[in-house]
């Protein structure tokens, strides 16, 4: 696995349940339970539709990651995304984070550390936002297989202050790696 410069280009939360979260200069991950002031923060889940099966499971979905190479692909494929919009709340650049395995460590700035959970499954809510949307972040692989490119979900097991321009060291758990699978 070959990464670039590994960074944080963007940050956005939103209190709401929304599709869209603003930008924001900075966002504070509190360990267990992701971002504080965001709609989906808390030690169990927060997603509307998970609560709805069961309101007591763990939350594995507190922090949403986008990496901005797919931002390019849908603009060049004539989609208005950007920072945010699909509803994650760190953009990142240099990371092919849907090739990461689960248990993968993010370190993001500082202090903050992540643990990658698993992929975003893409929803409904993305084509309310512009048609095709969601066809467009799924593709197949070599074998046919599907794949799902809204990002990545993860917990926060240490806190700490996440800004753009942070730097993001990679640390892959032990072999054997386990691929990513919807969450």
């Amino acid at each position: 696995m070959s990464f670039r410069n590994p960074m944080v280009i963007a940050t956005s939360l939103c209190p709401e349940h929304s599709f869209s979260k603003p930008t924001v200069d900075a966002l504070e991950l509190i360990t267990g339970q992701g971002i504080k002031g965001d709609a989906h923060c808390g030690v169990t889940v927060k997603h509307r539709s998970r609560v709805a099966k069961g309101p007591s499971t763990p939350n594995l979905r507190q922090v949403h990651l986008i990496h901005s190479e797919l931002h390019a692909e849908l603009l060049a494929a004539g989609f208005k995304v950007g920072p945010g919009i699909m509803g994650e709340n760190i953009t990142t650049q240099g990371v092919d984070l849907l090739k990461l395995p689960v248990g993968t460590i993010l370190r993001l700035g500082a202090e903050a550390v992540i643990w990658i959970t698993g992929l975003r499954n893409p929803c409904k809510q993305l084509d309310e936002y512009q048609q095709g949307l969601t066809q467009a972040v799924l593709g197949r692989d070599e074998h046919n297989n599907l794949v799902r490119k809204a990002g990545v979900m993860a917990m926060v097991l240490e806190g700490g202050i996440v800004q753009a321009g942070d730097r993001i060291i990679i640390e892959l758990p032990p072999l054997p790696h386990r691929p990513l699978e919807k969450i």
